[in-house]
């Protein structure tokens, strides 16, 4: 079954997040069994091209195509979505979605008319044309639009927001909406909780899954319990630090058992 199907049938998920633009951090992502392999194209410096490469490195790990692979982007822009999508992932997150216009926006730059704006043209996604009418077919039902709920606006509109036709589900910035909130990193308060629940209540009134990133294990198990369906467990920056910090640690500690 396929990352999108597993999506939408709303089973529990879990994916990495990567920032390092190094496609050997996605195919090691990748190989490790994660649901998804989520590639971060606003604060990081990936490029097109390494989105392209990562996609691939993917899929070189995986040749079940069960693992997915999202795109966080940089903007919800048509033209970046277009290219962003030719390159063969599975679909798109986009952030600060703060209207149902907002979201009626993203879902058309995803689907190809009628159904949407998204040009038609020869990539990756569809074997550079070998694939092409297969592809074109079969596009708008597959790819997967998510939309980040980080900001007061949307949270107002949430409820709204879920039930755009075509929007597969939404996705709380912990970072950017407690910002918002004037309460930054406070994700214990309870501000930040009451506005977690509401983007949980919207998305699954209209049965679509609700996602998040969490970056400690106790993080994990809360939002878990709390009723997130896909959880964002880690990113690859954090990885490499505590990676580090063992491997110093125990130095350190060999180094104080020798001298004593």
């Amino acid at each position: 079954m396929t990352f999108p199907t597993k999506l939408r049938n709303r089973e529990s998920l879990v994916a990495t997040w990567v920032a390092m633009s190094d496609p050997s951090i996605a195919e090691i992502s990748a190989g490790l069994e994660f649901d998804a392999v989520v590639i971060d194209g606003e604060h990081s410096t990936n490029s097109l091209e390494t989105i392209a490469q990562m996609a691939r490195a993917v899929d070189a790990a995986n040749a079940t195509a069960a693992v997915g692979t999202i795109v966080r982007l940089a903007e919800n822009d048509s033209t970046a979505i277009k290219r962003v999508l030719d390159t063969g992932v599975d679909g798109v997150m986009a952030p600060m979605i703060e209207t149902p216009d907002d979201a009626r926006a993203l879902v058309e730059a995803t689907r190809y008319p009628p159904d949407g704006v998204r040009g038609v043209g020869f990539g990756r996604a569809n074997e550079y044309g070998e694939a092409f009418p297969e592809y074109v077919e079969r596009a708008n039902d597959e790819l997967v639009t998510i939309a980040q709920i980080e900001t007061e606006s949307g949270l107002e509109n949430v409820e709204k927001i879920a039930a755009v036709d075509g929007l597969d589900g939404l996705f709380v910035g912990p970072a950017d909406l407690s910002a918002a909130l004037g309460i930054f990193g406070e994700t214990d308060n309870d501000e930040f909780l009451e506005a977690v629940d509401r983007v949980l209540e919207a998305g699954h009134a209209v049965d679509k899954p609700v996602s998040i990133l969490a970056l400690e294990k106790r993080e994990i198990g809360r939002w878990v319990d709390r009723g997130f369906d896909f959880v964002v467990a880690g990113v690859d920056v954090d990885y490499v630090k505590a990676g580090g910090q063992r491997a110093k640690a125990a130095f350190e500690d060999a180094v104080g058992t020798r001298d004593e």
